[in-house]
């Protein structure tokens, strides 16, 4: 009963089927009938020109984002607990040929206007010192908190008001937009984001993600970093094929929902163990070693992330008997002798309704 990372979902068989459907005589590269399409269905889904390029993980996504919105001798401004900070390999400088980012704070790994400008103005504008450039946010953050359209407008209007870029890693900007219900386009670019990450792979996916560009100023120059990062597969239309998909019907939403709904019936069961609110697929729940230890026996699968704290995710095919054993695990826990001991949560937090 794997509640360990979205990553290793499977594969949706609408996603399996287009590899089928793509496996055909084509142009190569990217000038293929799936690959020319596009720009035209994500610029329907976002209500603006969209230039598009597929690309096989999200760290290359995020990164030649990076690349063509923060030049080597510059700054990306993020938040410390960012997946370009922590999970990339050091990457980021990697692709920006040594563009570094400033780290910034904020609960749940949100970012704020205030936070920015508080890492930003820390920096003598000199030569001597490296200047912020662009603000790259996660939607839903590494903590599985949802940003509102307001919120990203605000650091939008941030953002332009500097002359900075905003790129958002929408790893699970699916699973965002799930739970705000808002329009994908007031969350991206109406706010003030220049590029998105858009994520697949976590969301029913295979080997695709989507970097979305909202107008032609970075893609000229992007479409010959990713061919200089050995990113341009001769066989693009695969990728392509999953990205088109996942858009078909909107499964990219129902994926999200079903797997937000089933974290959801965590949250509620977790109560009072929750350290943050719930507004996605991922969990973080205090438990001892022992608690944690007693839930593997009973055959589920999770991360143990900091001391006393572990993460669980789900997934658009998590099982939901595994999500009910689960929930009814965690009931045993507080019911067992000693069991207790954990924080309320604050005014506002927990999962709504």
């Amino acid at each position: 009963m794997r509640f360990f990372s979205d990553n290793a979902a499977a594969v949706h068989p609408a996603v399996l089927a287009s590899l089928h459907d793509a496996d055909q005589l084509d142009t190569a590269y990217d000038g293929d009938r799936w690959s020319r399409a596009l720009d035209g269905r994500l610029s329907d889904l976002f209500g603006t020109a969209c230039r598009v390029l597929w690309v096989p993980t999200g760290t290359a996504a995020n990164c030649l984002a990076l690349g063509a919105l923060c030049p080597p001798w510059g700054a990306t401004i993020c938040h410390r607990d960012a997946h370009i900070q922590n999970d990339e390999g050091g990457a980021p400088a990697f692709y920006t040929h040594g563009a570094t980012l400033m780290l910034a704070d904020g609960p749940g790994a949100k970012l704020t206007p205030a936070s920015i400008a508080a890492v930003a103005d820390a920096q003598a504008n000199d030569v001597h010192r490296v200047q912020p450039h662009a603000v790259s946010i996660t939607n839903a953050t590494e903590y599985g908190l949802a940003y509102r359209p307001d919120e990203v407008a605000a650091i939008g209007a941030l953002a332009r008001a500097r002359g900075w870029g905003l790129h958002m890693d929408g790893a699970r900007f699916a699973n965002a937009v799930a739970f705000t219900g808002a329009d994908p386009a007031d969350l991206t670019w109406r706010a003030g984001v220049d590029a998105l990450s858009f994520g697949f792979v976590k969301n029913g996916g295979m080997s695709a993600e989507a970097l979305v560009f909202f107008g032609d100023r970075h893609v000229a120059e992007t479409l010959r970093r990713r061919k200089r990062a050995g990113l341009l597969l001769s066989k693009g239309r695969y990728l392509a094929a999953q990205v088109l998909a996942m858009l078909d019907g909107d499964l990219w939403l129902a994926n999200a929902r079903a797997a937000n709904a089933r974290a959801a019936t965590l949250a509620r069961a977790a109560g009072e163990r929750l350290i943050h609110p719930v507004e996605a697929n991922e969990l973080f729940l205090r438990a001892t070693p022992g608690e944690a230890a007693a839930l593997r026996a009973q055959g589920f699968d999770f991360y143990d992330w900091a001391a006393g704290e572990i993460r669980l995710v789900t997934a658009w095919d998590t099982d939901e008997a595994h999500v009910d054993a689960l929930a009814a695990a965690l009931a045993r826990l507080d019911a067992a002798p000693g069991g207790d001991g954990h924080r309320e949560l604050a005014p506002g937090e927990g999962v709504p309704g």
